[in-house]
């Protein structure tokens, strides 16, 4: 009997837990089901899982809490009275060890209370009270080891769970995790397909704007191509396209879709300022604005006139370019309401291929009036060209004929210092006059308009003439010249007058480069087709480096020891002649074994048309635009003098001692205001706001200390210098308060220049204090400027290589420093580089004296550095004296440490 019964309760029992597994496994199917569903929405698994999770656990409750941004929220539960749901969404749960959810967070572990009551850590009554659970049991809802969510059933009674509820939970809240997994993957896929689409939209929106900038050449119908893009891809039905000007701070309309003429017209004439307008707005913050209604926007001019027109919604992209604003693109509807983020992008995109065509729009515009300009002046070089040849070679005709007349003693003897100067003077002028006859031909030659009279003539005789006209130049350097001249060479048809000039020039350079003793030979042969001739000296040679460059405007080849002239002008000449002839100009030469420059001209003549010839080469500046500009630069560096002085205040009541501090700071190049009442003197400084004040403190209606404090108070004068001169022997109370220097009276000129000369410019009369430094090649500008200077108590220390002035500029401590740019070892901007990069030299104030005629880039590059340009061509001895002590600084005011 007993064993029947033991065996019927073991039936049972294995009944009961086949029940219970076939249960679970029609639970845990039906979750994969719904999990595997394409359309299954989470709360739809979260709630299959808490109802078979309830049942089969067989408790009063489950829940789904899930993570949200480091607390656990209800998301899904059976059995929960709302005041717990409620209670829960104000004081969620965190991940400590106070609840049974908060420890399975932090042990990532399944976590059972038998007993919350009796539980030593458990501390959330509040949750139990409205819960009133008394054994809870919770599973980690696990995604790549972290816990996003808690699935936990709870029971009413205390009555613990078994392993095989444990079990099952955990298996349940797996599922879970996986349905969350789901929902993060879908939500991720879904943001990368709308991400992807946006992307394709805007690559093929992008794609139409590249190709309407790339089709046209035309700036308005390019613009015009952007604007209805903009406008049709942004749904929009009207827009715009602003250009900016940064001079006047202004928007204008360049093109416009869905706007009637009439509103075009008033855009247009509006004023859409930076500062004053929505654009405007858009454009400083460098980002997209819009405005949703503007029934209910404050209205700018540009505004109101859309607002009239009946547009209610507006977005502006301002249009930057190389981080520089060039305008903005303005797209508007009808409707009021926002314009979306992906519209804003989109039209962002717009935005930098609608400032690409921006710019080139005003690029074009740039190079229409620029060409217009270079046709202005090419026409206004023309006219001048016309007339220099009478303006300048009628003078120089006085300065060679009567230097002449004065060597040739037809008016009494002169001396021999006279005579240096007069050959000075005569050489000087011939030198212009070559220089002129260069400029002119090679302006006619570039412009296209010198023509050539070709006759026939021998060149056997042409070529002797060349000879004879350096030939005494020659013998004076012991060079000899001969010639090599095959027979037949006959007539060549050409002009003879430039094929005579191409071969002086070549041999002059030969003879001009050779050292002494060397010798230059001249050779002619008759080919096939052409003539060929060519000279060759002896002398040390070309680089290659310098073998293309020789033949630009302006330039000259290192290839010798003694001092040449020229203007860099001859071969540039010399093969434009050739060229223009139909032949080539060619050198052959190698460092140490001489040079030899040939041409060959055609004896089968090409059709004989003039034409430019351009090619390579640079057109030569105006010189007689520069002249004009170095001479009114003297001008204003003369008349400006008096207001670029360093200001002086001096607040003195002792007439004499005000009197000889005035005198004293004149002379050395200051401005001096004189007060004799302090507060009247403090007014001055407030006023005027001079580079420095000499204070006394002995003064009527304010004393120096009140003076001194009022001036370091305020803070737009506190920073001027202030020296006090007193008869106050109180030094250390004068630093205290702020005085830059404190002088005893009386006080030596000495003394008070030392001390002003720390803080500004200063020049002085002494002439041991006016050392001027030279550097040049050429002698007569040295002996001109000590013409200059010499009368006028200067000292000047002159050197004729440039490497030896930065040694001399260091030992003289000079008040200034006179340089050439045209120099053979050195040019002179790197002279200047070089003088201000060395923190001995660096304020010692700079004044170029140059034959060279000053580019703009020329300018540009010593702008800033120097004091002023002066030309040797047109130089006043009197005004180079004056304006050198207007600039210079007295030797006391050196900083450097010396050599």
């Amino acid at each position: 009997m007993a064993a029947t019964e033991k065996e019927d309760t073991a039936g049972r029992t294995a009944h009961d837990e086949l029940h219970e597994t076939r249960e679970q496994l029609a639970a845990t199917s039906e979750i994969l089901a719904i999990l595997a569903a394409s359309s299954a929405a989470p709360e739809d698994v979260f709630g299959a899982i808490v109802e078979r999770a309830r049942t089969l656990c067989r408790s009063e409750i489950a829940s789904i809490h899930l993570n949200r941004d480091g607390v656990y929220r209800l998301v899904r539960s059976v059995g929960l009275s709302a005041e717990y749901v409620e209670l829960n969404e104000v004081a969620p749960i965190k991940s400590d060890r106070r609840t049974m959810i908060g420890r399975v967070s932090l042990d990532h572990t399944t976590q059972q209370i038998e007993d919350v009551l009796a539980d030593p850590e458990y501390d959330r009554p509040d949750f139990q009270r409205v819960g009133g659970y008394r054994t809870i049991l919770g599973a980690p809802m696990l995604i790549d080891g972290e816990v996003v969510g808690v699935l936990s059933v709870w029971r009413t009674t205390v009555s613990p769970f078994n392993d095989r509820v444990v079990s099952l939970l955990t298996t349940f809240a797996a599922q879970g995790a996986l349905a969350v997994r789901n929902v993060e993957l879908m939500r991720s896929l879904e943001a990368r397909s709308q991400e992807l689409a946006r992307r394709v939209n805007q690559l093929e929106a992008l794609s139409e704007v590249g190709e309407a900038v790339s089709s046209s050449l035309d700036a308005d119908e390019v613009l015009a191509t952007i604007v209805n893009h903009a406008v049709e891809i942004s749904g929009a039905r009207g827009g715009s396209l602003v250009d900016y000007d940064e001079d006047t701070g202004l928007f204008s309309v360049r093109a416009a879709t869905g706007t009637s003429a009439a509103v075009l017209q008033a855009l247009r004439d509006s004023r859409i300022h930076i500062d004053e307008t929505l654009i405007g707005r858009a454009c400083r913050e460098r980002a997209p604005v819009q405005v949703e209604d503007l029934a209910t926007a404050e209205l700018d001019a540009h505004l109101s006139i859309l607002y009239a027109a009946g547009w209610r919604s507006v977005v502006v992209v301002p249009l930057i370019r190389w981080d520089r604003i060039v305008g903005a693109l303005v797209v508007r509807r009808k409707a009021p309401g926002g314009f979306s983020d992906e519209t804003c992008d989109l039209l962002e995109a717009f935005a930098s291929q609608s400032a690409i065509a921006l710019t080139n729009a005003r690029i074009h515009r740039q190079l229409e009036v620029q060409s217009a300009q270079l046709a202005e002046a090419s026409r206004h070089k023309s006219e001048f060209l016309a007339s220099m040849s009478h303006e300048l070679r009628t003078p120089l005709n006085a300065v060679i004929g009567f230097s002449e007349v004065l060597l040739e003693r037809m008016f009494g003897e002169i001396n021999e210092r006279q005579e240096d100067y007069l050959r000075d003077i005569l050489s000087s002028g011939r030198h212009l006059l070559a220089l002129l006859n260069d400029v002119l031909d090679l302006s006619k030659v570039e412009a296209g308009q010198m023509e050539l009279d070709r006759t026939d003539f021998p060149v056997e005789p042409a070529i002797n003439y060349a000879l004879s006209m350096v030939r005494e130049r020659a013998l004076d350097h012991h060079i000899a010249l001969r010639t090599e001249i095959h027979p037949g060479l006959g007539l060549l048809n050409a002009d003879e007058l430039r094929f005579t000039q191409v071969l002086l020039n070549l041999i002059t350079n030969a003879v001009k480069f050779t050292p002494d003793g060397g010798s230059v030979v001249v050779a002619a042969t008759r080919l096939p087709d052409s003539l060929e001739v060519t000279v060759s000296d002896t002398g040390v040679g070309i680089a290659t480096t310098e073998q293309e460059r020789i033949f630009d405007s302006f330039q000259q080849g290192s290839r010798s020891a003694r001092k040449v002239e020229g203007t860099g002008l001859g071969l540039t000449l010399t093969r434009r002649i050739v060229e223009l002839h139909g032949g080539q100009l060619w050198v052959r030469s190698e460092l140490g074994h001489g040079s030899t420059f040939g041409f060959t001209l055609p004896t089968v003549l090409p059709p004989a048309e003039p034409r430019p010839m351009g090619g390579q080469h640079h057109a030569q500046p105006d010189r007689g635009d520069e002249r004009d500009r170095n001479s009114e630069d003297a001008q204003e560096g003369g008349q400006g003098a008096e207001d670029d002085r360093p200001t002086a205040v001096i607040i003195e009541d002792d007439p004499s001692s005000a009197e000889l501090l005035s005198l004293h700071l004149a002379a050395a190049g200051l401005r001096t205001v004189v007060l004799s009442d302090g507060r009247a003197g403090l007014r001055a400084v407030q006023e005027v706001h001079p580079d420095v004040v000499v204070l006394d403190i002995r003064l009527p209606g304010m004393d120096g200390w009140d003076v001194l404090t009022a001036i370091k108070s305020d803070p737009l004068v506190a920073a001027t210098p202030v020296v006090v001169v007193s008869v106050l022997p109180d030094r250390t109370r004068g630093i205290a308060f702020g005085a830059s220097d404190y002088l005893v009276k009386p006080v030596t000129r000495n003394d008070l220049l030392e001390a002003l000369g720390r803080m500004v410019p200063l020049r002085t009369e002494e002439s041991g204090h006016r050392v001027a430094v030279m550097v040049d090649d050429d002698p007569a500008a040295i002996e001109l400027a000590r013409l200059a200077l010499e009368p006028a108590g200067w000292t000047l220390r002159t050197c004729t290589q440039a490497d030896e002035v930065f040694r001399l500029v260091r030992e003289s401590r000079p008040s200034v420093v006179l340089v050439d740019l045209l120099m053979p070892d050195m040019d002179g901007f790197e002279v200047v580089d070089r003088l201000r990069s060395d923190p001995v030299t660096a304020s010692v104030p700079i004044v170029v004296l140059t034959s060279k005629t000053l580019t703009a880039s020329d300018r540009r590059m010593l702008e800033g550095r120097i004091e002023f340009v002066t030309s040797k061509n047109a130089m006043d001895l009197g005004l180079l004296a004056s304006r050198l002590s207007e600039v210079s600084m007295p030797t006391m005011t050196w900083g450097g440490a010396g050599p």
